[in-house]
């Protein structure tokens, strides 16, 4: 299997979201594992013994399944979540983490999109989100990053020559425009950015065809956001939301770490998993908050995860 399969994790360092996503994929592995296997002595009805990837000496997980070139842990289906009232309740909030390990290509790029947010409308059986939040590798916010607007000197000149500036916005431009189609599709109804300074705003939206509403930053480090980004946003009818999301949220090693965990009392799949070498893509977040009260209903995280022999 030259690539694939996808390891996926469900629900409910460093920084909170890291941990959450980490601690939360740990169990829902292990749990996946230790019920399936239970089922799997009492000769539950149903259950079945799917392969594992190409070149894992043949071993078979019973708490994983497979289809085409994608490896589920656990097993799909996934058990339902769906919402609870009538879809208009709520404000459906998606962060999609495309991971500094993971392929650049704005094709891949869209698959990878396009895939995280299939995930997200079957798990809540909802026929759309209403943000759509995209965080890019590489990118971080830095207050410093942009100048005092008291102080004109301070002030970028009007033809700017930073080409690594233009190749990561060029990249990041050609993405957005796959992350367009989802919008023009009607699944979803806003899109956003992270992490974006007014120099790169200002640099992206001529750029854009549908601009964002959004510009998520972390402020962690600072405590004022700059005047420059306030005044900027407000003007270009950007609002600006504040997060202490890690931006590099499953490092590499992580998931190969967690798995070997899983399986280190199944000496065939630790084996199997020590083969292969196992590189995060990307990683989405989703919250879906009751309007009227303010409560957060189903909060859950996807992630994918490309799998190759060493």
């Amino acid at each position: 299997m030259a690539t694939g399969p996808s390891l996926i994790g469900h629900r409910p360092l460093f920084e909170k979201s890291n941990i959450e996503l980490t601690n939360s994929l740990r169990t829902t592995f292990a749990s996946a594992k230790s019920i399936i296997q239970t089922r799997s002595k009492h000769q539950v009805d149903g259950l079945s013994s799917l392969s594992a990837p190409a070149n894992t000496t043949g071993t078979t997980h019973p708490w994983t399944s497979t289809s085409a070139s994608t490896l589920s842990i656990p097993s799909s289906p996934f058990t339902a979540s769906p919402l609870t009232e009538e879809r208009s309740s709520y404000d459906i909030t998606v962060k999609l983490f495309f991971l500094p390990s993971a392929h650049a290509d704005a094709q891949s790029r869209t698959a990878h999109a396009q895939e995280a947010l299939r995930l997200v409308l079957d798990i809540l059986e909802a026929p759309r989100i209403d943000l759509l939040i995209v965080s890019f590798p590489g990118i971080s916010f830095d207050a410093d990053d942009d100048p005092d607007s008291e102080t004109p000197e301070s002030m970028p000149p009007l033809k700017r020559t930073l080409t690594a500036e233009d190749r990561l916005v060029d990249s990041v431009t050609q993405t957005w425009h796959s992350i367009e189609e989802l919008h023009s599709k009607g699944l979803v109804s806003a899109l956003g950015v992270a992490e974006f300074g007014s120099e790169r705003l200002e640099r992206f939206l001529p750029l854009t065809k549908i601009r964002p509403s959004v510009d998520q930053i972390n402020v962690r480090d600072c405590c004022v956001v700059p005047k420059t980004l306030i005044l900027y946003a407000k003007d270009q009818g950007i609002q600006l939301l504040t997060h202490n999301d890690c931006t590099d949220i499953l490092p590499r090693g992580t998931v190969r770490e967690i798995l070997e965990d899983v399986f280190r009392d199944d000496d065939a799949a630790a084996t199997a998993w020590l083969q292969n070498d196992i590189t995060p893509q990307w990683v989405v977040k989703y919250t879906a908050v009751v309007r009227d009260r303010g409560v957060i209903e189903n909060k859950g995280y996807f992630a994918m995860a490309e799998v190759h022999s060493i």
